[in-house]
């Protein structure tokens, strides 16, 4: 049996579509006969082994703890953290998840090595856009320019040397390729279906919401509460939608993050405006999904955006951002609207749009649902088997 050493600095257990993709993929492993055994090392406070099944190992190790009261991530860092376990499972093959510090780290730790097992990424965050040029725009287009340059030098280097690296969405592999990152291999992620389903829906609960009004719009957003994820642009829409609709939204946020105030404040502030905390079971995360209308997928940085196609697959129509994985799951469904511009006002333009032709909604609704039905766990994690024999032979 092969053995995979999977490690990522994005792991968190408060995280979001990272924290998916590893928990289904584990679940994955530990159901299913595999010649593959996965062997997890998941950031913690101890060390600790965790044999689950035959195929499947947490290993717990004990990591430095980023600092921040909404931050819950531990990094690993060091490549004598890591080689004990290359050491110990005679890894064939290595899948990295995040690319700051520990793709070189990796690599580090398997110098010397008898058995060299194979390098392989999986670009989980589109960092030097996301993280270096948005951000860095509202000060100087200039400078924002020559440090997502940078970054593009420092992603080439940390993935030095590794065999392949796995993408999510077709349009950050395109701009990958164009920054020299190459022997890239597409890896559509999957949903649920059968939890994320229309038949979800709670109809208590879609009657506490709409609370005696039937023709009330439900609204949610199930995202980090950061500015990245556009809390600011429909925070900022929501009251030109209460305006122009004349009658007032429920607005559901779930989550947690660093701008989670913004999001109590608005509760506060507007009647119809609820925070209902973070969602850890995936049955109660789909019953909202089923029971709300409208969802949002405002980040134009997602690279797969797992909650669109959750949303999706539980009946919502979707407005989204007009770049990235949002832009390209709405675009090849039909499933909601893509905003042309990132503004408040354009985006309560889109939502009184849907509000007011309720069966052009419902068609957009049915669309995602199909389109989501195209994806599921077992094909992604198949595909990514089959992925691994290519590296190996």
């Amino acid at each position: 049996m092969k053995v995979v050493l999977d490690i990522n600095n994005f792991w968190s257990p408060g995280g979001g579509g990272v924290r998916r993709y590893h928990l289904e993929k584990m679940e994955y492993y530990q159901k299913k006969q595999s010649d593959f055994k996965l062997v997890f090392l998941m950031q913690d406070s101890y060390n600790k082994t965790e044999e689950i099944s035959p195929t499947l190992t947490i290993e717990h190790v004990k990591a430095f703890k980023v600092p921040g009261k909404w931050w819950k991530y531990r990094f690993i860092y060091r490549a004598k953290q890591i080689k004990p376990y290359i050491e110990k499972y005679k890894a064939d093959i290595i899948e990295v998840g995040s690319p700051y510090v520990l793709p070189a780290a990796v690599r580090r730790a398997c110098k010397g090595l008898d058995k060299k097992p194979e390098l392989i990424g999986f670009w989980h965050a589109d960092f030097p856009v996301t993280y270096i040029r948005r951000v860095f725009e509202r000060i100087n287009s200039f400078l924002a320019k020559r440090l997502e340059g940078i970054a593009w030098v420092y992603a080439r280097y940390q993935f030095k040397n590794y065999k392949s690296i796995l993408v999510s969405c077709k349009e950050v592999m395109e701009r990958m390729n164009a920054h020299g990152l190459s022997n890239l291999y597409w890896l559509p992620l999957g949903v649920d279906i059968e939890c994320f389903n229309p038949l979800e829906k709670d109809e208590a609960l879609v009657k506490e919401l709409k609370a005696g009004e039937p023709n009330r719009l439900t609204l949610f957003f199930p995202h980090r509460s950061t500015e990245e994820k556009g809390l600011s642009l429909l925070l900022k829409a929501y009251p030109i939608i209460c305006e122009k609709l004349g009658l007032a939204p429920m607005l559901v946020f779930a989550g947690t993050g660093n701008r989670i105030h913004l999001v109590r404040e608005a509760e506060k502030k507007y009647e119809h405006v609820r925070y209902i905390g973070f969602v850890n079971s995936v049955e109660e995360m789909a019953k909202w999904n089923a029971s709300c209308e409208i969802g949002f997928a405002l980040s134009a940085w997602e690279t797969f955006g797992l909650s669109i196609l959750e949303g999706m697959a539980s009946g919502q129509c979707l407005i989204g951002a007009n770049a990235g994985a949002a832009a390209e799951h709405i675009r090849e469904s039909g499933g909601g609207i893509i905003l042309q511009e990132m503004t408040p006002e354009a985006l309560a333009f889109a939502i009184c749009e849907i509000a007011q032709d309720r069966d052009k909604m419902q068609a957009m609704c049915a669309r995602g649902r199909a389109y989501a039905e195209r994806f599921s766990w077992d094909a992604c994690f198949g595909r990514q088997r089959e992925f691994y024999r290519g590296i190996l032979n």
